[in-house]
């Protein structure tokens, strides 16, 4: 027990220092500051971002650059990064190396300056869900506004941008005719005013605006800001959640809190880590979290699995809570107990032999006849014995048999008292009776 004590103890402590606040360091002064975006788009890049901004805006920088190399992502992160980047009084360019696709283009046109590699592209923005498919008429709708606002803003011919999301647009000389999103190279996007020119690396670039390598500060990202982007991508999210399912389920049906449950909560903690550290999940989730954590802790001191669950269902409100988008996480959710449940079926049926673990979890006894454990005795000798009703069968009554009292039960019907019955059938305890006729 002390054992047991010791090892939560150090799990909550490891807690502790995971969900600390990533204290941000201020770097040297420079003029200009240099930031890379070289992933998809996802919920964790955000914070990234604005630890960049404010670094620079705080350091009196000049200029800040964003390297640019991305498939796109999500639209509502895109749009609260445009937001960002609007905000800051710096001047902001994007270098594209070699592609903005997607939100990537969305993000590029917020800010004051597009500069290009020669093999660069950006474009093909339309709103995809999830599985693939385009996105509802609402949601095409509001990105087409958030696009055509950001072209309008950085004076250029909304036109572009919009058949970037928009097949019905025809723009065949940019090889984008009716039925196909618009793509443009860096030549077609000088050409139509939407790159600033083309450049061949970053000191090319940086000559543009009068600076050299020297006054180049790098803002990289942290630790705790990789882990944030790599488990909010939608794609390690549920995963993620399915491992801590399979191990809660597991650590429900076993003694004492074991292997299980540490991959449980580890998957949990790493969860609202990088939910906490992308900004998306706040303090009441964790609060709720914790709760559940306890409760479940509880449950290895008083048995019994109420308890357990209601420790299990404080977890999942506070995953709900946790995500940006209820649905969305109650679909992830959802699919990370049936992979949970089913993982475990699949184990127990086909491994359980084999797997110590298993063999705790399952009751492989039992109380057999053969063994000679006899639950209630089956009365098959009193098949076809006549007797008599000392009770009114309603169905079920009292029967003499002999001098012995029998509970016994009719085909369905009623007989009075003080007839003749015989034995018809014996089910266990269960005796059934019908009315003897005497033979005339």
């Amino acid at each position: 027990m002390r054992r047991l004590s010791i090892r939560i103890f150090f799990l909550f402590l490891l807690s502790f220092f995971l969900l600390m606040p990533t204290v941000k360091v201020l770097a040297e002064h420079k003029p200009v500051f240099y930031v890379k975006i070289d992933s998809e788009i996802t919920k964790g890049l955000y914070e990234y971002l604005q630890r960049a901004v404010d670094e620079a805006e705080e350091n009196g920088a000049e200029l800040i650059v964003f390297e640019m190399d991305t498939p796109g992502g999500f639209v509502d992160t895109a749009v609260d990064i445009g937001d960002l980047l609007t905000k800051t009084k710096i001047k902001t360019v994007t270098f594209i190396n070699p592609d903005a696709i997607s939100a990537g283009a969305y993000i590029a046109l917020n800010t004051d300056h597009i500069y290009m590699s020669p093999n660069g592209n950006m474009g093909a923005a339309e709103v995809i869900n999830q599985d693939g498919t385009a996105a509802d008429r609402k949601a095409q709708s509001y990105w087409n506004s958030k696009m055509r606002d950001a072209a309008e803003r950085a004076g250029k011919d909304p036109i572009y941008g919009l058949a970037m999301i928009d097949e019905s647009i025809d723009l065949p000389e940019y090889e984008a005719p009716k039925g196909k999103l618009l793509t443009l190279t860096a030549k077609e996007a000088v050409e139509v005013g939407y790159a600033d020119g083309i450049v061949q690396s970053r000191t090319d670039l940086l000559k543009q605006f009068g600076y050299t390598e020297r006054d180049v500060q790098f803002v990289d990202k942290t630790f705790a800001e990789k882990l944030a982007e790599f488990i909010t991508n939608p794609i390690v999210v549920p995963i993620l959640l399915s491992i801590a399912s399979l191990g809660l389920i597991l650590e429900l049906y076993s003694p004492g809190f074991g292997i299980p449950g540490y991959m449980g909560i580890v998957s949990l903690l790493l969860f609202f880590y990088g939910h906490f550290v992308a900004g998306l999940a706040g303090y009441e989730s964790i609060i709720l979290f914790v709760i559940g954590i306890v409760l479940i802790i509880v449950e290895i001191f008083i048995p019994g699995g109420i308890v357990g669950l209601i420790g299990l269902g404080s977890i999942f409100l506070s995953i709900l809570v946790a995500g940006n988008n209820v649905v969305e996480m109650s679909i992830n959710l959802l699919f990370a107990i049936t992979v949970g449940i089913v993982a475990m079926v699949i184990l127990m049926k086909f491994f359980g032999k084999k797997m110590t673990l298993f063999n705790k979890i399952v009751l492989r006894d039992s109380t057999s006849t053969e063994q000679g454990y006899v639950s209630n005795p089956t009365r098959t000798d009193l098949i076809d014995k006549i007797g008599t009703t000392i009770t009114p069968l309603r169905p079920s009554g009292t029967i003499l048999i002999g001098n012995e009292r029998i509970d016994a039960v009719t085909e369905g019907g009623f007989i009075g008292s003080g007839k003749k019955i015989i034995v018809i059938e014996v089910e266990g305890p269960r005796v059934v009776v019908r009315e003897y006729q005497d033979e005339t």
